[in-house]
């Protein structure tokens, strides 16, 4: 087979699925290119409200029904109940202490939950990414997409305006050829090895690593702290749950198929004192640490192997070039601590969709992508800074919970100026082109990462409330005793001023959203 195609898309996870459907959408051509072949199982990962609107967004602009049910668990389960997903109702945090392992249940000074929707039906969802990224690639396929899996590519080369990527798919040579590549393979991917790009360092950023596996049998953690759990505003295993410790934290995703994704992440320091470049015998170690988790664990079969990322973040110095460019995914990645990679994912695509459809002459073209290449990277700077910030305090709880609000406030405030048809009011993920908060949470998270004494912390998070305080619409200010924040028309209504929007507007909003029934 030798072919020619507008856009080449390299790599078929949820990211370059979703591109190659708005491409073709966009009335090219398109070939989606996959190594491996699907089903397969990949970590999982968390959508967000924001994510689940701009996803919203891609289905209803590019004309893509088949992806509206995946915005809200209600309609997931009603559309699609085979593939299996986990039901999100917000954020769960626990925090820990490595060095004095307790069997005590988590006290209200140790947690912090934030609901993100008042009741299941639009609830977030956690992706069981072997089944989600197989349908996605079934998608891709009806709309007229080529799809091309097992295709190793051997040569890549550009040449008079066209790349040819010749190679084998199984064990037969294939050669195709397009004018553009995108590549979404992750990081240090294809274009990464192929173009040898340099990496570049995230700012001030600490050296971190992973260790992660799926299981089968895991209990629920509120099991194991009946108690401490009887009046929270949501089931706190419905959630992404956090558990923290000093330079490092582990997450926990429930699917509905009996599977769990667990994982850690660490600094390189506590990383190699915690042995994760081990495997399994590290993980039940780390277990044996946090006894309240290995309680939820004592059923638990691994159904993978257990993986071991030794650099988990990473930038590319080039996020685009002649012909080409790299989805946010591929061109960096900081944590998977607060789901940031679904939003980044997404904002990404829709602005290289409107680049390629904007940019019908070279120079233009050129223009747009300089810009996509910006916002790219300014989004990841901006996620660095905060995620940075918050490994600097893992081991103060308090404050890990303030700098936490940052994000919160953001994304909430972003979500609903979006739904208000008020884009421009946050027009970038975390409010990193935002003239006022930009600044000043990175001076914040700066300050925050210096070793502080009480009155400094005590300076800083007033200053943080009061930066919070002008973005909240989410109630995060209220500082509740027992630091769990449910989600409330209220604070909606009382916030509207911030959103330059009338008590009708927000009425509208939580009607069309589902937040409220007539």
């Amino acid at each position: 087979m030798t072919e020619t195609f507008d856009i080449a898309v390299i790599g078929s996870g949820f990211a370059g699925s979703l591109m190659a459907m708005v491409a073709r959408r966009s009335g090219y051509s398109v070939a989606l290119i996959e190594k491996d072949k699907h089903p397969r199982v990949v970590i999982g990962e968390s959508s967000t409200p924001l994510s689940n609107l701009l996803l919203e967004e891609l289905a209803d602009t590019y004309n893509l029904p088949m992806l509206r049910p995946l915005t809200k668990w209600g309609s997931w389960q009603e559309a699609y109940p085979t593939i299996s997903c986990g039901l999100k109702r917000g954020f769960s945090f626990f925090h820990h202490d490595l060095d004095s392992p307790s069997t005590a249940e988590v006290s209200i000074d140790r947690q912090l939950l934030v609901a993100a929707s008042p009741h299941d039906a639009i609830a977030d969802t956690h992706w069981y990414r072997s089944d989600v990224d197989h349908f996605l690639v079934e998608q891709v396929q009806s709309i007229g997409v080529t799809y091309l899996d097992e295709f190793v590519v051997r040569e890549c080369l550009r040449a008079e305006g066209l790349w040819s990527l010749t190679g084998h798919k199984a064990s037969s040579p294939l050669s195709i050829h397009a004018s553009f590549l995108i590549d979404a393979s992750g990081p240090r991917g294809f274009l990464h090895r192929t173009l040898q790009l340099d990496e570049l360092p995230l700012p001030d950023y600490p050296a971190t690593s992973s260790l992660y596996c799926h299981f089968k049998g895991v209990d629920n953690f509120a099991e194991s702290n009946k108690a401490a759990f009887t009046s929270t505003p949501f089931p706190v295993d419905d959630a992404a749950v956090h558990h923290i410790f000093e330079g490092g934290w582990m997450w926990v995703l429930r699917f509905n198929n009996g599977w769990t994704s667990a994982g850690i992440s660490a600094t390189r320091e506590r990383a190699e004192h915690l042995q994760l470049s081990r495997g399994e015998s590290a993980w039940h170690k780390v277990l044996d640490k946090l006894p309240l988790v290995k309680q939820q664990f004592r059923n638990a079969r691994p159904k993978t192997k257990f993986t071991f990322i030794p650099g988990l973040s990473f930038r590319s110095r080039s996020m685009t070039g002649d012909g080409w460019a790299m989805l946010p995914g591929t061109a960096g990645f900081v944590d998977p601590l607060l789901s940031t990679g679904f939003p980044l994912s997404l904002l990404g695509i829709k602005r290289l969709a409107l680049a390629l459809n904007n940019g019908t002459a070279v120079t233009r073209l050129t223009e747009q992508l300089g810009a996509y290449a910006g916002s790219t990277n300014t989004e990841l700077l901006a996620t660095a800074s905060l995620i940075r910030g918050l490994y600097a305090n893992m081991g103060n709880f308090s404050m890990f919970r303030n700098l936490s609000l940052l994000y919160f406030a953001a994304a909430s405030f972003s979500e609903t100026a979006r739904r208000l048809g008020k884009p421009e009011l946050a027009d970038s993920f975390l409010l990193s082109n935002d003239p006022v908060f930009a600044p000043e949470c990175k001076r914040l998270l700066q300050i925050a990462r210096k070793d502080l004494n009480a009155s400094q912390r005590c300076e800083i998070e007033k200053s943080i409330y009061q930066l919070v305080q002008q973005y909240d619409v989410a109630g995060l200010c209220k500082r509740p005793e027992d630091h769990c924040y449910p989600v409330l028309a209220d604070d909606l209504y009382n916030s509207a001023h911030k959103l330059q929007a009338t008590s009708d507007e927000i009425d509208q909003l939580l009607y069309r959203s589902g937040f409220m029934t007539r």
